[in-house]
């Protein structure tokens, strides 16, 4: 940590750059304070790390939780932030942080009232988007917000500043593809309007690649980030890429700029209003990881493997700062399944709902039975498994779960199986011993487990953890069958097996802050001049998930609340 008589040193010997605000970082949260602060009318100065921006915004769904905003109201499901407060009462309980929870609900209807209404930011409200929960407020629409088409032509050249999204979710080899879009294509002659839909994606998209090294048509988080790049450059924030941060520069415990490795060589820039740390969050830094991280979960990443850290490293060592655990969790979390490509690469899915809460499907840990309610949030799902110690659970479906659903990588009608099964992402066998054999699981378990599940698909009722009690569940299962829309035999084989690994999504653990994003130490004190939001800044939901896009909304709204804090009209 810096002592004061070598930060005055570093005072005295003057700066490269001023400006009234310096933002580290150029995801969804770091991109909102630098955009806000200059419609506030601040100078700004964004630093990114890599040559792109959007971070892990980029790769993300984009769905924004925001409870209570006038755009619900607009859509015919208007929500209350009152109803929203008793909700996070419920799922947060007594761990803590009430005030920023309070701070967040105060602003989130401001905060995207204003960067809609003054920039090119613009979503769409999910009329039905249900909370992960049940329970006193839960919402069945309206909180959460995603990002509408966006066309990256906009941006001319410096669309191929966006990063670009997963590739598991791109067509063609670069086209990305809307949830209600994939059944369409993969059946383009089903009728004139899958026919006409599918020709005139594939057509736009090979105008694109005449000019792109992708689709322009841009969706989800890649929608977002072009929007918020779009705004930035149209308010002239001068954004340096291949700019990490190095140092935190301060004097009389208060930041006054940092130290940014630039192509150029290293800069010293004054921050007159503040420092904001939006670097990502824990991300792939090894140190962290072992250190707040359950030995349940992956090694690996789902974050860009430029997310190192850097923002709580350098706060903690530089300025003192506090390190939160998270609450619950310091990982927020989601079931992946990998494949292992020829190049030596791999393919990571997130099984998000798509196929977990259709009927005919349960996951079993090494003895073969079942550990969790498979349809609840994927942050939940991997939370049974690492209170069940288990560092890899199996998905088991049958053939006609596989034709009629799919599963991961495996599109709906079975497209792409033969080839998964070569490269051994999932596992065929034709009974459910032969099966327990191949995947290493206690063969008496599975089959005690699938003729549990088969009782309760008679019944509608898993007795044993819910399945299909909730109403996001129920949401995301098959509304075609009955008497539960998430319970189905696993009937005749060949049966199948895919392994899925809980991998990091976002981090819950980071720097404490408090209501204004400004950083604490040890001690509680605020460090002036210092702020932190997204995956930087602690989750306020101390660990918990509570719906749809919970890390973007807060990362946005504290984004808007720093910038509000620094220009002084909070």
């Amino acid at each position: 940590m810096m002592n004061a008589e070598t930060a005055g040193l570093q005072e005295q010997r003057g700066f490269d750059e001023e400006t009234d605000l310096l933002v580290i970082g150029a995801g969804v949260g770091g991109m909102t304070a630098a955009l806000v602060a200059a419609i506030r009318g601040l100078s700004v100065i964004l630093c990114e790390k890599t040559d792109m921006v959007g971070g892990n915004t980029s790769t993300s769904g984009g769905t924004t939780w925001v409870p209570g905003t006038d755009l619900s109201h607009k859509a015919g499901v208007p929500d209350r932030t009152e109803d929203a407060a008793d909700f996070l009462r419920h799922i947060v309980g007594n761990r803590g942080g009430d005030s920023l929870r309070a701070a967040f609900l105060e602003s989130g209807p401001k905060a995207i009232a204003e960067i809609t209404e003054k920039s090119e930011v613009r979503f769409a409200v999910a009329t039905a988007h249900p909370d992960y929960h049940d329970g006193p407020g839960s919402a069945y629409g309206g909180r959460a917000l995603s990002p509408v088409e966006f066309d990256g032509r906009r941006l001319g050249k410096d669309f191929a500043r966006v990063r670009p999204p997963r590739d598991v979710f791109m067509g063609l080899g670069g086209m990305m593809v809307a949830r209600g879009e994939v059944a369409p294509l993969l059946n383009p002659f089903a009728s004139i309007g899958n026919f006409s839909t599918t020709m005139r994606m594939v057509l736009r998209y090979g105008r694109d690649r005449l000019g792109h090294s992708r689709g322009t048509r841009l969706l989800m988080g890649n929608a977002m980030v072009g929007q918020l790049l779009l705004s930035l450059r149209d308010r002239k924030v001068p954004i340096w890429f291949d700019s990490p941060l190095k140092e935190l520069l301060s004097t009389g415990g208060e930041v006054i700029g940092a130290v940014i490795e630039t192509p150029q060589g290293l800069r010293r820039i004054r921050a007159r209003k503040g420092v904001v740390l939006a670097t990502g969050g824990i991300g792939w830094n090894r140190d962290l990881r072992e250190r707040f991280f359950p030995a349940e979960v992956s090694a690996a990443s789902q974050m860009p493997p430029s997310i190192s850290g850097d923002g709580i490293v350098t706060a903690e060592h530089d300025v003192g700062a506090a390190v939160d655990d998270g609450g619950d969790s310091a990982g927020l979390w989601m079931p992946c399944s990998i494949l292992k490509n020829a190049d030596g690469s791999e393919s990571v899915w997130p099984h998000i709902l798509l196929d977990r809460a259709k009927p005919g499907l349960i996951a079993v840990g090494p003895d073969g039975r079942r550990f969790v309610n498979e349809t609840v949030s994927y942050h939940d799902f991997c939370m049974g498994m690492i209170h069940a110690g288990i560092d890899a659970a199996w998905l088991v479906v049958d053939q006609r779960f596989i034709r009629t659903y799919g599963l991961g990588l495996v599109l709906p009608g079975g497209r792409g199986l033969r080839s998964l099964l070569r490269k051994g992402y999932l596992t065929e066998a034709p009974s459910l011993a032969a099966l327990a054999q191949s995947i290493g699981v206690d063969a008496a378990g599975l089959a005690d487990s699938v003729a549990a599940n088969n009782r309760f698909a008679v019944t509608g009722v898993d007795e044993a953890f819910g399945r299909g009690s909730s109403a996001m569940s129920r949401f995301n299962g098959d509304a075609g069958h009955g008497p539960n829309p998430c319970i189905g035999p696993i009937g005749a084989g060949p049966f199948y097996a895919l392994k899925v690994v809980a991998m990091d999504l976002a981090g819950a653990g980071g720097l404490r802050c408090d209501e204004n994003g400004t950083v604490l130490t040890e001690e509680g004190k605020p460090i002036g001049g210092l702020y932190a939001c997204g995956n930087d800044a602690a989750s306020i939901f101390r660990g918990t998930y509570p719906g749809p896009g919970t890390t973007l909304g807060p990362a946005m709204v504290f984004g808007w609340r720093i910038a509000s804090h620094a220009a002084g009209t909070l």
